[in-house]
């Protein structure tokens, strides 16, 4: 679990980041890039950036490999604006979010489609027996 100071320099380096990513860098390589979570180790030494790029594959590809070259500023940048004794190392991850959010709308859509035909099953579906194969005790006191 993250202490308090771990996430709130992880923000930080979060906010400090995207607004550097918006003036922009100069690389022609980086595309539409989010960061979306930064998670510090509980030595404030190492930071994870996680990000997520608009575009196609090779677009997320050419964007990780500017925003690795471009480590080096991004953490002078980040080192300028905290005021920590250690600047933490920054390694940028492609984060999965959008693949995973794809997987689990195809499983949805699926399982509707499913609920959808086991629904229409249902609709045209009639008794193996009686409607009602159950004795209601009112019905036991009329037999005897």
């Amino acid at each position: 679990m993250a202490s308090e100071r771990q996430a709130r320099l992880g923000d930080r380096i979060r906010v400090i980041l995207a607004e550097r990513l918006e003036k922009g860098l100069r690389d022609p390589r980086l595309g539409f890039v989010t960061i979306t979570d930064v998670r510090v180790t509980g030595d404030l030494q190492h930071a994870s950036v996680f990000f997520t790029v608009l575009g196609t594959p090779e677009e997320r590809e050419a964007s990780a490999a500017a925003l690795r070259s471009a480590t080096g500023m991004l953490r002078s940048e980040v080192g300028k604006h905290l005021n920590v004794r250690l600047t933490p190392s920054l390694e940028f991850i492609p984060d999965a979010i959008p693949e995973n959010a794809g997987h689990i709308e195809d499983l949805l859509r699926e399982a509707r489609q499913r609920d959808e035909s086991v629904a229409g099953l249902a609709a045209s579906a009639s008794y193996a027996g009686e409607a009602d194969p159950y004795v209601k005790p009112r019905e036991l006191d009329d037999e005897d």
